[in-house]
């Protein structure tokens, strides 16, 4: 077991809201749960009793019970979540109409702005009146090309509070990254702004949304957001340049102010969300995702995260991020959501920390990306972080350094929860928990209702081993399809060619002793070599750490009937990769990992590509270096890097 970092009081685990969910559990069933390992066995053991009583915990809004909690299917991905039930999805998300804050926005720019809850459910109603005017119906797509401001959270409360289905890029994608996905789902109606800021430069929408808008054939209507700016007035007419059907957005909905939102009812299994693959190997999957989102979500925000109402939660992340639909869903808890736009390290690497600390942030989510590059630099905040109860981490696993600089550097006292999951199922498959302690480099439990497993290559299940993750039984917030995908070809390819009818992520992973969990990178990613599959994760955690390099990347690539380790190094200014520094990493390797991981080339890049959620492609790398076409370059924020790993001499020797 790695070292106990953090240990929750008699107090925090007395007044949690998993101790709440749990004493409501045990009254409910008459059975008494010594510790989180049994309440989390009995919850996958029974599906059916625990979502039936997290609906009612919750409590789920609804006009119409359902019929059954699990009605099964033949195969996994039909079964159905609670047949026969009403609701609505953006109702459940605003549940309070009163004064308190439901939205406050910082930009990078310093443009402030907030929403009460009223204001939020006056202004949802008037957007989703003009909606209906504009011939929207249930089913519809709704589209955001848009930064991460309060307009985007209005925007698809309105479309889902009608029964419209909502997706959203961020405003870098570009153009082609833009119709990979919206030109596959067709839009009726495009939210996006005239602007948007990164690094202190404004950067302007409307020749992008020529370009795409006269590509997107169903396209009725587009709504121009005025980007928060310190000013006013000096934007008078927003939509210049905008094709013809483009009017402001807030002008939009003006003459229907007053009208409350007419929720429209839906089955549990109606669309609500389209999210995306990161498209790197070919056109991104069109996911599309129902209401057991939010159920999910209300587990993960309210139980093992600790939220309650009233409390302020802030994560960094853009449009195109799951993590948004996460942060998002922190409304229907009652939270004030906080919301950042543009780079967080500038002006310098202290913005985030003075944005949580000034408004008294409980709850503080990063990239661990994010925190690994502070702990290069070996970054202290110099402002108060006592409001600060949680951090969370996620997008890469997060290394036992990265865990012990939190702690020694920002704050003693807090649960760092490093999650995991993906965009596939909207929510973690392991994550935080306010009743166990935290342990440097491991995940503290797996999340509740989710039957996760770890498979040796033989397929059987195995605990202390690293292994494939797996789910094994349905959860509410699996994709409901695949957009155009009528014989569900690629849904059964994206999860289930593995094995059959059980649930495989892609993740390498252990389970541990202890019930916590460590991942070492996605499986298409493990090295090979000699035939015994190794991790990326605790290769990159040691290069982190050294000082001279800026980055890397790490592929096994196919050489003479076996595989080979190739690091690539991206150094940092002045640094040089020869021969005795080369000595040197490989000496760290062996040391350090394991003689396994240590590399037979090491060769020195300009740069390392990343998806525009900021992770490594490793997929990409190996498919350049091998001769093959990366097909879908625009899920890359930075594509043209690929360039530096096209026919390198140093790969076509021993």
């Amino acid at each position: 077991m790695n070292q106990t970092l953090w240990t929750p009081s008699p107090e925090l685990i007395q007044n949690s809201r998993l101790t709440e969910f749990q004493n409501f559990a045990e009254q409910k069933i008459g059975k008494k749960f010594l510790n989180y390992s049994e309440l989390h066995s009995w919850s996958v053991e029974f599906p059916e009793k625990f979502w039936g009583l997290l609906w009612e915990f919750a409590p789920v809004i609804h006009s119409k019970t359902y019929d059954e909690v699990i009605r099964p299917g033949k195969t996994f991905r039909e079964a159905q979540f609670f047949p026969g039930a009403k609701l609505n999805f953006a109702q459940n998300l605003l549940r309070k109409k009163d004064d308190t804050i439901a939205i406050f926005y910082r930009g990078e720019n310093g443009a402030e702005k907030s929403l009460a809850y009223s204001e939020l459910y006056k202004n949802v109603g008037a957007l989703a009146a003009y909606f209906r005017s504009e011939g929207v119906v249930p089913g519809d797509r709704i589209a955001g090309l848009m930064p991460n401001v309060p307009d985007t959270v209005l925007a698809m409360l309105a479309a889902t509070s009608i029964g419209a289905v909502w997706t959203s890029c961020s405003p870098d994608f570009g153009v082609k990254g833009v119709l990979d996905r919206f030109g596959q789902i067709k839009p009726k109606i495009l939210i996006t702004t005239d602007r948007y800021e990164f690094k202190g430069k404004s950067l302007p929408l409307a020749a992008i949304v020529q370009e795409i808008s006269s590509q997107l054939s169903d396209l009725k209507k587009i709504l121009v957001s005025e980007y928060p700016s310190l000013g006013s007035g000096d934007r008078k007419n927003i939509t210049d340049g905008f094709p013809k059907n483009s009017i402001p957005l807030q002008g939009s909905y003006g003459s229907f102010l007053g009208q409350d939102p007419e929720f429209y009812q839906t089955t549990f299994d109606h669309p609500v969300y389209i999210m995306y693959s990161s498209g790197t190997t070919g056109l991104p999957k069109c996911m599309v995702q129902g209401s057991g989102v939010f159920l999910n979500h209300w587990k993960e925000l309210a139980l093992h995260t600790d939220l309650k109402e009233g409390d302020g939660i802030f994560y960094y992340t853009t449009c195109g991020w799951m993590m948004w639909n996460w942060l998002v869903s922190s409304l229907s808890i009652g939270a004030a959501i906080h919301l950042f736009d543009g780079n967080p390290f500038h002006p310098d690497p202290g913005v985030l920390f003075r944005y949580v600390s000034d408004r008294n942030v409980k709850v503080f989510g990063v990239g661990a990306k994010y925190i690994l590059s502070l702990e290069k630099e070996k970054y202290k905040p110099s402002v108060d972080l006592s409001s600060v109860k949680a951090v969370l981490s996620t997008g890469s696993p997060l290394p036992g350094y990265g865990f012990e600089y939190v702690y020694e550097s920002w704050k003693k006292d807090l649960r760092l929860s490093s999650i995991s999951g993906g965009t596939d199922l909207n929510g973690c498959f392991a994550l935080g928990n306010p009743n166990l302690p935290v342990h440097s480099g491991e995940l503290q439990s797996l999340g509740l209702g989710m039957s996760v497993q770890i498979f040796d290559d033989s397929g059987k299940p195995v605990q202390g081993q690293k292994g494939e993750l797996v789910c094994t039984k349905p959860f509410p917030s699996m994709p409901l399809e695949f957009w155009n995908d009528p014989d569900g070809k690629k849904y059964l390819g994206a999860y289930f060619d593995t094995y059959p009818n059980i649930w495989r992520h892609g993740d390498f992973a252990e389970i541990l002793s202890n019930g916590g969990m460590v991942v070492y990178g996605r499986s298409d990613a493990t090295l090979n070599p000699g035939g015994v599959r190794i991790g990326t994760a605790d290769l990159y955690s040691l290069l982190e750490t050294i000082l001279e390099i800026a980055d890397s990347v790490v592929i096994g690539q196919e050489w003479k009937d076996d595989v080979r380790v190739v690091l690539f190094l991206k150094m940092v200014p002045g640094a040089v990769l020869d021969p005795t520094f080369e000595s040197k990493i490989k000496k760290e390797i062996k040391d350090k990992v394991s003689p396994r991981h240590v590399p037979s080339k090491i060769i020195q890049v300009a740069d390392i590509p990343y998806t525009r959620n900021m992770k490594k492609v490793e997929i990409a790398v190996k498919k350049t270096v091998q001769g093959e076409v990366v097909t879908n370059q625009d899920a890359l924020i930075n594509p043209e890097s690929l360039e530096y790993y096209k026919n390198i001499p140093q790969l076509q020797t021993d």
